[in-house]
């Protein structure tokens, strides 16, 4: 595909922007042609507006066509071929077989959606039948169901470049739940994001969904992103980055005249507990394993375990010995851009600084543009309680070992934890009896608990919960990934007294969809 630069409204590509910003090859840090039109604030108007005017239409859209739709999406990012891995490498430093992986991954999101469109249950259909003889007041019919929000605005993560991005999981959700979407592409990789954005047009077009119904403009600059969250017309907002960015939008959109949802999930340093006896039982194993956790990707996934917590015994010296061992011998990586590398040693050198945290090691260095080194670095509970910047996430492949003396601080660390994606333990049988109340503590300050696993690798299935308590996300309630993320961009809506023709197919007394529905508080199908 010959790239254009240009931004993509509805079915038209168009770039009137007078601002121009080029991709780099993380790698060799040099710029990568073409140059990207930065859109204009009347263009954005423009998408936005045509977002607004489609979703009228497209609300209305059957679960059948939407999940025709988004199996379009699939088809279309497919038959993009080589040339989408090819442009994304450069644009990355990815390796090929990490974006073909993504690739499966972000068509199956799509596909996912559509199965759950298909089955049709999603909407929460409840319906309290009229009882007009009930005394002392007559009960009229009530039927509720969730509709879609409206047009939402969509951030590509630098991270994900396809499973997070212009097709990514907010993306396939929103559409899927009946909204009109508008993505800011990220600025790291403009040209695979042209690309997926334009195989989205084309399947736009082929399913003849109202114009307007998936735009996508490119920017350089934060104006880009603040002019969607504050633009009148949008009614939510998916964002996947840091907790500096997320936060920003969440912010903005608070400011608004009406106030909109920002689902943000933003950082999260994935707290990792060892229990005594499974340190005894499987310390190399887990040293090895957990090792190749903190630095897989080189870091940059929302999973990464960045901090380990053990209690004080011959055997945790010996793990962090090991461990230690095992992330010198780490060759790292190249990182995403050049600012995440820089925030990533500025991090390390802050970490490092810190009173009571020492270095315990350090992987292998490299010269070339953008390489991320692995470090391990260790603390006491005692310091950690201390000091909050201890918990802060440092994106990049490092980790940050905490040695409790006791159960008790292993516990006081657990407390005062704040909100993140993962939390996961490592114990026996045995381990887990005794920390019942660990357990419980760290319930509450995650959205998934992993048992004697690593959190890297998120499934995407009906089950997955990915979110967690602030500062992890800045809705608990939701997730990111999963079919559950559908809820995210809709609202109930009751129907009261309503006549059957005027009621969606969803409420109607012979059930035309046969899906299941909540009928005077039985759940029934048919």
């Amino acid at each position: 595909m010959e790239l254009t630069g240009r931004n993509i409204i509805g079915h038209a590509v168009v770039g009137e922007g007078k601002e121009t910003f080029f991709a780099v090859n993380p790698s060799s840090g040099t710029e990568i042609e073409p140059g990207f039109r930065e859109a204009s604030l009347e263009e954005i108007d423009e998408a936005i507006q045509e977002a607004a005017k489609a979703f009228q239409e497209y609300r209305n859209k059957t679960g059948q066509e939407k999940a025709e739709l988004l199996e379009a999406i699939a088809e279309e990012i497919m038959a993009l071929g080589e040339g989408l891995i090819t442009r994304c490498m450069e644009e990355t430093g990815l390796p090929e077989a990490r974006l073909v992986g993504e690739r499966g991954r972000t068509v199956n999101q799509l596909k996912l959606f559509a199965q759950l469109l298909r089955e049709g249950s999603w909407v929460d259909a409840r319906i309290d039948t009229a009882d007009p003889e009930r005394k002392p007041l007559p009960k009229p019919d009530i039927r509720s169901m969730l509709r879609p929000l409206g047009p939402v605005g969509v951030f590509g993560a630098s991270n994900f470049p396809l499973a997070f991005s212009v097709a990514g999981g907010d993306t396939a959700s929103a559409l899927a739940a009946g909204c009109t979407v508008v993505v800011k592409a990220h600025q790291a990789h403009p040209g695979t994001s042209e690309m997926v954005g334009r195989a989205i047009q084309r399947a736009m077009q082929q399913c003849h969904m109202p114009e307007g119904t998936f735009s996508m403009v490119q920017g350089a600059s934060t104006e880009v992103g603040q002019a969607i969250v504050r633009h009148p017309q949008i009614k939510a907002i998916g964002f996947t980055g840091s907790f500096r960015g997320g936060k920003a939008l969440f912010d903005e959109a608070n400011k608004r005249v009406e106030p909109i949802p920002v689902y943000a999930e933003m950082g999260s340093t994935n707290p990792v507990f060892i229990l005594p006896r499974a340190l005894q039982e499987r310390k190399d194993n887990m040293a090895r394993d957990l090792a190749a956790s903190v630095t897989l990707g080189v870091g940059q996934f929302c999973t990464n375990p960045g901090l380990i917590f053990l209690q004080d015994a011959a055997e945790e010296k010996e793990f962090r010995q090991l461990l230690a061992q095992h992330i010198g011998d780490m060759s790292g990586g190249v990182m995403l851009t050049s600012g995440i590398r820089g925030n990533y040693e500025r991090g390390i050198e802050q970490l490092s600084k810190i009173k009571g945290v020492e270095v315990l090691a350090k992987g292998k260095a490299d010269t070339s543009a953008c390489h991320g080194t692995a470090y391990l670095l260790h603390t006491s509970v005692q310091r950690f309680l201390e000091e909050e910047a201890l918990e802060e996430e440092v994106f990049g492949p490092s980790s940050l070992t905490v040695t409790a003396k006791d159960k008790e601080e292993l516990l006081q660390a657990a407390e005062r934890l704040r909100g993140h994606l993962t939390v996961t333990v490592h114990g026996t049988e045995e381990d887990l009896l005794e920390h019942r109340d660990l357990i419980d503590v760290l319930e509450q300050k995650a959205g998934r608990l992993i048992l004697n696993g690593y959190p890297t690798g998120v499934e995407v299935g009906y089950a997955m919960v990915h979110g967690g308590p602030f500062p992890a996300t800045t809705d608990s309630r939701t997730t990111s990934v999963g079919a559950a993320a559908i809820t995210r961009f809709a609202r109930p809506v009751c129907y009261q007294a309503f006549p059957m023709a005027l009621l969606p197919d969803e409420l109607k007394d012979e059930n035309p969809l046969q899906i299941w529905r909540l009928v005077n508080g039985a759940l029934k199908k048919g």
